[in-house]
């Protein structure tokens, strides 16, 4: 797992202006909205001016993963699939709420073996799961959930830009 690399292994970085299926400059118009994205689908949440964030977030993500067909699960290991992305997307916003004055964006990707969660914020730390981990101690265990149920994750930064995009992996059901 990886706090330090921007892009997951195979990447090649973020798409090219437009590639999404979501052009910049049109946050609000496109927020929630479907966008085609290669072999797989793109879903876009702006949190301006948004209160109860991370239950909005949780919500907007369970309709996505209605949309893409992860729910409703036919088994209990794709339930239990779907169930580990709404706590990863959780675990993000939260962080991002504690830690950064609150998310600006969710992005979420869905293609046929992976699914990709975005959160921005403007933030200047480096989430990093809390080592030694220990379980009985209260709260801290946000980036270690993240790791443990993750392919992998990561942080982006652009320079001259403040903030940053935490990333997160997970694997699409069989």
């Amino acid at each position: 797992m990886s706090t330090t690399r921007p892009y997951s292994p195979g990447d090649r970085g973020p798409e090219p202006s437009g590639a999404s299926g979501v052009s910049e400059g049109h946050a609000a118009a496109s927020a929630g909205a479907p966008a085609s994205s290669g072999d797989g689908q793109v879903r876009r949440l702006s949190f301006e001016g948004a209160s109860g964030v991370v239950p909005l977030a949780r919500d907007f993500t369970r309709q996505a993963l209605y949309a893409w067909g992860w729910l409703p699960a036919a088994t209990a290991d794709r339930r239990a699939a779907a169930e580990d992305v709404l706590l990863v997307v959780s675990e993000l916003v939260t962080n991002a709420c504690l830690h950064a004055e609150g998310p600006d964006e969710l992005w979420i990707s869905c293609s046929n073996k992976v699914l990709r969660i975005e959160v921005s914020d403007k933030g200047a730390g480096q989430p990093a799961p809390r080592t030694p981990h220990r379980a009985s101690r209260p709260g801290g265990h946000g980036m270690f959930i993240v790791q443990r149920l993750c392919l992998d994750w990561g942080v982006v930064r652009s320079p001259g830009v403040p903030g940053k995009t935490v990333w997160a992996e997970l694997g699409a059901p069989a």
